[in-house]
């Protein structure tokens, strides 16, 4: 960001557009920030209690299998015998409408011992004529099963199962009841939530029920709160229905679900989205996802709750129970059928049905119309509007009282849609939004203009030197956080075989062992008046050239780089004082055209620099290894630095490049080099002029020389090798000299 006056307003602008668009990405969902949907969904919870009708619906009645029931009937589960004489119960001496199961029956009753029987029967026992006679007369009586079933048959049941959206080791068990529709037969289908596995009842028990949906929610909020539940489900490319909306159709005599789909929003590879169903003369509004919001009434207990038990001895008032629409669910603690909801953090999962079906009978479903994301994202852009052209103008006193003015409006209003109207808009973003961008009009107004220096000082003090931060606070020219290209050099220092060294070394000591190397490295490339990018583990990137303009960055580079080897010196005494290993030092240089600014995400950003350039100077660094020397720069450093000699070791084509480049070892500052380097450097040529032009016996007698008289130097066998690789297998007539490195 530029510290000037005159970019004041803009940078107001900029801040305010910015803020807004990521805003409206997060409103329309193609940007996700946690801590604003977190703020959403305490603001949702917060109008949920506070509109709750807070009363008690009769219609609906939950037989509960709570801690009495478990106490008097036995522990869970029970026999099915027993489910059969309360099913026959409530609709025989009850006179119930409809009875929905919120538990699944996936395995079978073996109980009675008829398996035990029947092993019997077919062994010691098989010839026993009176115990076979009377076994067959019992059957009937020990099939628990098929009693349950029965009982089941011609009445208005609704079995509930669960599914599940990872593939279980079983991922089909029981039967699923008949679905809703085909999956392929609708574009939508592909949004609606996927299950992969399911764990239903038993066939002859959903056979003999009228219908069944699933009870399991897969869609629960990140902080595990239930706020919202699929009505529909997509498995095998079939669709299916929860058990509040199994339950709501059966009760009418179970009618055709009519899909209410929108065309020309939100994901373009899906041609209609699902906005609601139709049932009869009843509208459900729910998302693209078959999703609705569950239309709590209040805390646990809006509806009536009996004991299973009393129903089971007839305890219970029979006008309890007549005529009313009942759920068998649990709150027993035990049964782990415990929810967190919006109203209550302990809430029984059966009454969530209860709410949605109740939601479902008065037609109070919240809804988010098709047009309401429109709207929304329209009112993120009024109040920035605002906030650019309004507050600037307004007193300070002023702005505040209009900043609360649309604030209490702003809530106000969404309130009376939310009460009124039945429809669900974002509250955080709007609200949110107005505080940042008032902030922001105050930030800009009475805080920064004055600050300019000190922020100039926390902005760059963490990369470049505290001189240089104080000879940019005094200078007149404008400085920039803001992306831009610029001729700069870059620096990369790795430490070799530095993974070797710390695998043998305590944690706490590779730390001070890091520290000693960067320490001494970082200090070297402050007092060349070089920016720090990074540090990379024991690597370190550099910068000349911004956010100061420098026309010897290049110079102050290899200054740099012939600095940190001088200083390398010292460091491997230290360690070898204090025992540790000898380290040695790559480094690489480049000059060229890179982009510089504070780059990053919205977590985490800092100022760098990104470019060809910038990953050539890394991969310069890479290659000074092969060629067995410390430090490599590009030829554009080298036109750039003419004040030092320089070794030419090759002409080369880097990995990810196709136009060859030469590099070469920096060996000093010109006036220092001795008589006796300049001859090297002289023979040196020599022998590449002759490598180039593929005169391979003069080249090889000039290196043959070099490599006997620096044995230690890795460069001449490396081109001795290459040219007896040639003489075997010439190159190419059009070889150009350069030599492909195939690894970064």
């Amino acid at each position: 960001m530029k510290f000037s006056n005159k970019w004041l307003k803009s940078y107001r602008f900029l801040a305010c557009a910015l803020i807004t668009l990521l805003f409206m990405a997060h409103t329309a969902h193609w940007l996700h920030i946690p801590t604003l949907q977190r703020m959403e969904n305490i603001l949702y919870d917060l109008r949920l209690r506070t509109t709750v009708v807070n009363t008690v619906d009769p219609r609906i009645v939950i037989i509960d299998i709570d801690e009495e029931s478990l106490a008097k009937e036995g522990r869970w589960p029970w026999r099915r015998d027993k489910l059969a004489y309360l099913v026959d119960v409530l609709f025989d001496y009850y006179n119930v409408k409809l009875l929905g199961f919120d538990v699944v029956f996936s395995e079978p009753d073996t109980s009675a011992g008829v398996e035990l029987l029947e092993k019997l029967a077919s062994g010691p026992l098989q010839k026993d004529a009176d115990f076979l006679s009377t076994l067959e007369t019992m059957r009937p009586q020990l099939s628990y099963d098929d009693m349950f079933a029965k009982s089941l048959e011609n009445r208005p049941v609704v079995l509930g199962y669960f599914t599940s959206h990872i593939t279980e080791k079983t991922p089909e068990v029981g039967l699923l009841p008949p679905p809703v529709a085909a999956a392929d037969e609708h574009p939508f289908s592909p949004l609606l939530f996927k299950e992969k596995s399911y764990a239903a009842n038993l066939p002859k028990l959903q056979t003999a029920a009228l219908s069944g949906g699933f009870f399991n929610n897969p869609n629960v909020d990140e902080d595990g709160v239930y706020r919202r539940l699929p009505l529909l489900i997509n498995y095998n490319h079939q669709v299916y229905e929860a058990l509040s909306l199994a339950l709501f159709r059966t009760l009418l005599g179970k009618p055709e679900v009519k899909f209410i789909t929108g065309e020309g929003y939100g994901n373009s590879n899906i041609d209609s989205h699902l906005e609601g169903l139709e049932i009869e003369s009843f509208h459900i509004p729910v998302d693209q996802s078959g999703t609705l919001l569950v239309p709590y009434r209040g805390r646990q207990g809006s509806f009536p709750y009996v004991s299973a038990t009393d129903v089971l001895n007839g305890v219970t008032d029979v006008e309890k129970l007549k005529d009313k629409i009942v759920i068998v669910g649990t709150s027993a603690a035990g049964l782990l059928d415990l929810r967190v909801t919006p109203v209550q953090n302990v809430y029984a999962g059966v009454e969530v049905h209860a709410n949605i079906l109740s939601g479902l009978l008065d037609q109070t479903i919240k809804s988010r119309p098709g047009y309401i994301l429109a709207v929304e994202l329209a009112e993120l852009l009024s109040i920035c509007l605002l906030a650019i052209f309004i507050f600037p103008r307004l007193p300070v006193f002023l702005s505040a009282i209009i900043f609360s003015v649309l604030l209490i409006s702003e809530i106000a209003f969404n309130f009376y849609c939310w009460a009124i109207w039945n429809i669900d808009t974002v509250l955080a973003s709007p609200i949110t939004l107005l505080a940042l961008l008032y902030g922001i009009q105050l930030f800009f107004g009475f805080f920064f203009e004055s600050r300019k220096k000190k922020q100039m000082g926390n902005m760059f003090g963490q990369y470049i030197p505290p001189e240089l931060v104080e000879q940019m606070s005094q200078s007149d020219e404008e400085f920039s956080l803001k992306g831009e290209s610029r001729e700069m050099t870059v620096l990369f220092s790795d430490v070799r075989g530095f993974t070797t060294i710390s695998e043998g070394m305590e944690p706490q000591e590779l730390c001070e062992l890091i520290n000693d190397i960067l320490t001494p490295v970082t200090r070297v490339i402050h007092e060349s008046k070089g920016t720090i990018d990074k540090y990379i583990g024991d690597a370190i990137m550099a910068f000349w050239g911004a956010p100061m303009h420098n026309p010897q960055h290049a110079a102050y580079a290899v200054r740099a780089g012939l600095a940190i080897l001088q200083a390398l010196t010292t460091i491997q005494k230290d360690f070898k004082a204090k025992g540790w290993p000898e380290i040695d030092i790559g480094i690489g240089i480049n000059t060229g055209k890179m982009s510089v600014g504070n780059m990053g995400s919205q977590f985490r950003i800092a100022y760098t620099v990104m470019g060809d350039a910038v990953n050539l100077g890394s991969r310069l660094e890479g290659l000074t290894k092969q060629y067995g020397v410390r430090m490599i720069v590009s030829e554009s450093t080298l036109l750039a630095a003419p004040e030092f000699t320089y070794r030419e070791l090759d002409k080369v084509r880097v990995k990810g490049k196709h136009k060859p480049i030469t590099i070469y070892e920096p060996l000093g500052v010109t006036e220092g080099i001795s008589h006796e380097q300049l001859q090297m450097l002289d023979l040196l040529n020599q022998g590449l002029h002759g490598y180039r032009q593929q005169q391979w016996a003069a080249a090889q007698t000039i290196f043959e020389q070099l490599a006997e008289r620096y044995p230690q130097d890795k460069l001449y066998p490396i081109y001795l090798e290459r040219i007896a690789y040639y003489l075997e297998s010439p190159p190419e007539i059009d070889w150009d000299g350069a030599f492909t490195h195939t690894r970064k």
